[in-house]
Parts: structure tokens; C-alpha cells; sequence
């Protein structure tokens, strides 16, 4: 059922309610003044009845013919008189007629008529009639005034709703450039703003999303090429070199100085061979972290990471730190990695603060630096993007910010369920 029939059923309804106890009220008061114009007109039989025993001659026609609510009958000589009683022959004369009438009067008049005088409530009932009638007409014009009026004013809602639902059917087909047009009605102008400001940022964040997607796959290729070129360069090399010295080892197998000598440099080889394999796990899998929990696996980083940029860590972690579950621990880490590598890109910082603290059930981690910031609005980069969606992630929320002068702050807040198991059901 919709809205304008369920509208002007509810209206039906109240009306019927009304006219109903309308109807009982004005059918209460019926009964009782019928009751007393019965009274009335017993009392006037009786008074005729009085006259007629005093003086039949008395009654003339002129007396008894505009008597109200009594039927006055005159029988020529020799029809036969018979009782008179008022027949109940609608529902509304069955409501309203009393159980007990005034009994009827019959006079023998000189002449030989016979005058005979009942009581006849017609009068009142076609009144009480009239009266039904016009509440009757009352209510149902008013009612159809009020359907027609309700029909009016919600013809402009119904058509901003009828927009309002093909918007959103062509919405769901993938046209975000759908909008709404604007309206007269206060109510529809406001839904018709936040229809098309929804719609808006729908359309704002499929850009977003295919621009992220964009740079996923651009960043997928250039960690592709570095590895390549990781693994030509540098282990290539590295392999190369300790295959030319073994087979040298063979050409000097006589000379036990140079052979030594060789020997060393295999071992140096072999050494920067075994770093190059493990910076290259560290950055494509902190393995470190199936084994150490999360504070000591960013302790370790941020000695690694000190160590390779020049740029002075300060660590303060609390020794509240519960045990967590090992996809958090990687989200934790890989956003911390994050923030470091833009701290040592953009920032030109000399100094980074690594804070992470736990509080009422959330923890909290805090990276600032002291370098150079642009308070200057743009559009985010693939590092701070992925660090908001890590965020998402983990159920937080990540403020990064900063101001000319004073550095970068990045801070990370999660709420937290402590987890001693170290398995990944993912993996």
C-alpha cells in the first residue's frame, strides 16, 4: 500500500471515529427528547381524555387539527373503531421509540363519529432523521475536502520521491554523475542536497579508489623492477665474483698465500651475499615478527632504520604492551615502516620520536620528527593512503598532520584485544 492510500485511509478512519460518536451522541439525545415530546402528548391525551368525559361536543375538528405528535383520527357512523399503535418500521424507529406508549383515546361524539386520539412520535423521528442526514452530508464532504487537500499537498513530495527513487536505481547502475534537481519545498530541497552530496562523494571516492589502484599497480611494478634490479646488481655481481674466485682457487691451488687470500674474499662475498638476501626478506616480510613480539620487533627496526638514514630514534614504549594477534602486529609494523620511510624522503629531519603507548583498552602510537612540513592541502600519496587504510584495518583512527617548521606527526589510535597467539589463520 502506498504512503497517500495509507494516508487517506488513516484519515477515513478518524473520520468514521467521529462521525460515529457524533452519531451515538446526537442519537442519545434524540431518544430523550423524543421520550419527552412522548410525555408531552400523553399529557395531552389526557387532557382531552378529561374534556370528553366532561363535554364530548367540545372536540371539534378545529381543536384537534394541529396537535403535534398525536394522530387524530374521525370514524363516520358505523365503521368500526380499532386500536392504534405506532409500528417500529425502521432501526432508527426501533431505537428511538419507547417500550411503553401512552395508551390510544376513542370518543363517541353525539353526532354518532367516533374520535379516536394516539400518541405519534413520526414528527420527531422524521426530525431526528433530517438531522442524521446533514451529519451525514457534513462528514462526508468534509472528508472528501480533506482527501482532495491531502491529495494536493503531497503531490510534490511524491514526485521528489519518484525522482528521488530513478536516482538512486540509476545510481545503482554506476551513473554518479546522477543528481537531483532542486525544488520549492524546504523538505525536498534538503533531501535533494543530501542526495547529490551522497552521491558526490560516492563519485569522489570511486577517483580516490581508482587512483589508489592506479598507484598500487604502478608501486607493484617499480618494487618489481627494484628487486630485478637488486638481484641482478648485487647478487647477480656477488655470484659472479665468488664463481670467478672458485674457479681461480683451482688455477692457484699451488700458491697457499693466494689462496688464502681468495678464501677471505669468498667469505666476504658469501657475507654481503647473506645481507643482500636479508634486507631483501626484511622488506618484502618482517620475518622478524613470528618470533619477537611487537615492541622489540620496532626497537629493532628503529636501530636498522637509525643505522641506514643517520637520522637519531628515540623509542618509548610502555611496558603494558599486551600480546598481539599477528596480522596486527604486521599492520603495526608496516605502517611504522611507512611513516619512516616518509619521515626519511620528505621530511629532512634530523630527529624522530617513536612512541607507543596503552590506554583504557586502546593503544596509541605517536611518530613525530623534527623536520621541515607544508601545511599545504593536497591530495595524498600512495604511502599515506595505505597508512589510512591499514588504519581502517585495524578498526583505528590515524591523524597525520603537520605544520611549517615543526615536522610531521602521525598518530595511530586502535582499540585492542589482547592475543598471546602468534598463528595467522590467513596464512
Amino acid at each position: 500500500m502506498s504512503a497517500l492510500w495509507r494516508i487517506s485511509l488513516l484519515v477515513s478512519l478518524f473520520f468514521s471515529l467521529v462521525a460515529a460518536v457524533c452519531l451515538a451522541v446526537l442519537l442519545r439525545q434524540a431518544s430523550q427528547d423524543v421520550g419527552r415530546e412522548l410525555a408531552a402528548a400523553g399529557a395531552v391525551l389526557s387532557y382531552l381524555g378529561d374534556i370528553a368525559k366532561r363535554d364530548p361536543a367540545a372536540l371539534q375538528p378545529e381543536l384537534t387539527r394541529h396537535l403535534r405528535h398525536v394522530q387524530v383520527r374521525w370514524l363516520g357512523p358505523g365503521v368500526p373503531s380499532r386500536e392504534i399503535r405506532p409500528q417500529r418500521s425502521t432501526l432508527l424507529e426501533t431505537l428511538l421509540y419507547p417500550a411503553q406508549l401512552p395508551a390510544p383515546l376513542t370518543v363517541q361524539m353525539p353526532e354518532g363519529r367516533t374520535l379516536q386520539l394516539s400518541v405519534d412520535p413520526r414528527d420527531e423521528i422524521e426530525e431526528v432523521e433530517d438531522s442524521l442526514l446533514q451529519l451525514l452530508v457534513w462528514f462526508g464532504s468534509a472528508l472528501l475536502l480533506s482527501l482532495l487537500a491531502i491529495r494536493w499537498a503531497v503531490r510534490p513530495a511524491l514526485g521528489t520521491l519518484n525522482e528521488l527513487l530513478a536516482a538512486f536505481g540509476q545510481v545503482s547502475q554506476g551513473r554518479l554523475d546522477t543528481r537531483l534537481p532542486s525544488h520549492s519545498l524546504l523538505e525536498a530541497q534538503r533531501l535533494s542536497g543530501h542526495f547529490n552530496r551522497m552521491v558526490s562523494a560516492l563519485e569522489y571516492t570511486r577517483r580516490e579508489n581508482d587512483d589508489l589502484t592506479r598507484s598500487l599497480l604502478e608501486l607493484q611494478e617499480r618494487e618489481r623492477t627494484q628487486l630485478a634490479q637488486a638481484l641482478h646488481d648485487d647478487l647477480g655481481q656477488y655470484l659472479a665474483g665468488i664463481r670467478a674466485q672458485a674457479c681461480l682457487l683451482q688455477a692457484i691451488k699451488d700458491q697457499p698465500q693466494l689462496v688464502s687470500a681468495t678464501a677471505r674474499s669468498l667469505d666476504d662475498h658469501c657475507e654481503q651475499l647473506q645481507d643482500g638476501f636479508r634486507r631483501l626478506t626484511r622488506e618484502l616480510y618482517p620475518v622478524m615478527l613470528d618470533h619477537l613480539e611487537l615492541p622489540e620487533a620496532i626497537r629493532l627496526l628503529a636501530e636498522q632504520w637509525q643505522s641506514a638514514q643517520g637520522i637519531e630514534v628515540r623509542v618509548q614504549i610502555d611496558r603494558r604492551i599486551p600480546c598481539l594477534a599477528l596480522h596486527e602486529k604486521e599492520q603495526l609494523y608496516r605502517l611504522l615502516q611507512e611513516s619512516l620511510t616518509n619521515v626519511a624522503k620528505h621530511a629532512c629531519a634530523s630527529f624522530v620520536l617513536i612512541r607507543l603507548r596503552m590506554t583504557s583498552g586502546r593503544l596509541k602510537l605517536l611518530v613525530r620528527d623534527n623536520g621541515s612540513s607544508s601545511s599545504a592541502s593536497g591530495r595524498p600519496g600512495i604511502g599515506l593512503r595505505s597508512m589510512h587504510e591499514r588504519a581502517r584495518a585495524l578498526e583505528g583512527r590515524l591523524i597525520a598532520s603537520g605544520r611549517s617548521g615543526q615536522g610531521w606527526v602521525v598518530y595511530l589510535d586502535i582499540p585492542i584485544r589482547e592475543s598471546c597467539s602468534n598463528e595467522d589463520p590467513s596464512r
